[in-house]
């Protein structure tokens, strides 16, 4: 046991005395604490932006988890309608700002979905297979909305299986003239990834819907 002490003791004694300070180890820390700074930099600058470069206003719940698109004088003139994408292929349907309904006086009082061979509220689809979805055409009709004056056909836009209407209009129609684009939606719709190719290209993009209805 004296032994190995005494060797351990001896090991010790020739570490001490051919230490010498190596200063390359700490010129190596310098720039691994350069990259560190750099990155917490960064860091801070995501988490605390400059607020000269912030929107006037925050995105919209539409804006951050859909994709706009629009389709103008879609059938008839004056008939704007929305469509927006979800990342997940889901397409809601309803009308744009610029729709003619919303000009007539006291805007639009009445939707009806009993509209073409069956009343679309009384779709019901269940399950992951979403069964009993119905299939439409993008020219299909959706609902029907009424003012004072006239009455208007909605249409699908897309085509692809309905899988809900929002059957709140009916009772609220008052949800489009305050809120047609979020609360006051159509319908929502699950397109093919081909048909939704096809339609795609002939639906506007928001900064050309605003360009031609002079909304910039």
């Amino acid at each position: 046991m004296s032994e190995l002490h005494n060797i351990i003791d001896q090991t010790n004694s020739s570490t001490q005395e051919t230490t010498v300070p190596d200063n390359s180890e700490q010129q190596q820390q310098e720039p691994v604490r350069e990259n560190e700074d750099d990155g917490e930099h960064e860091l801070h600058k995501l988490l605390l932006p400059d607020v000269h470069h912030l929107p006037f206003t925050p995105p919209s719940a539409v804006e951050s988890n859909f994709v706009s698109y629009f389709a103008p004088d879609f059938m008839k003139p004056g008939h704007d309608q929305y469509v927006y994408r979800h990342a997940n292929g889901l397409c809601v349907i309803g009308l744009a700002s610029t729709h003619v309904a919303f000009k007539d006086k006291g805007g639009i009082t009445a939707v009806d979905f009993n509209v073409g061979k069956s009343d679309r509220s009384g779709i019901k689809v269940t399950g992951k297979r979403k069964k009993n979805a119905q299939h439409f055409e993008s020219n299909t009709a959706l609902c029907k909305v009424c003012t004072s004056d006239a009455s208007y056909i909605v249409r699908c836009c897309v085509k692809g299986s309905l899988l809900e209407v929002n059957d709140r209009l009916v009772k609220q129609p008052e949800l489009l003239n305050s809120s047609a684009e979020r609360e006051g939606y159509i319908g929502i719709i699950m397109p093919k990834p081909a048909d939704w190719l096809k339609v795609k290209a002939s639906l506007l993009g928001l900064e050309e819907y605003k360009k031609l209805r002079s909304l910039c």
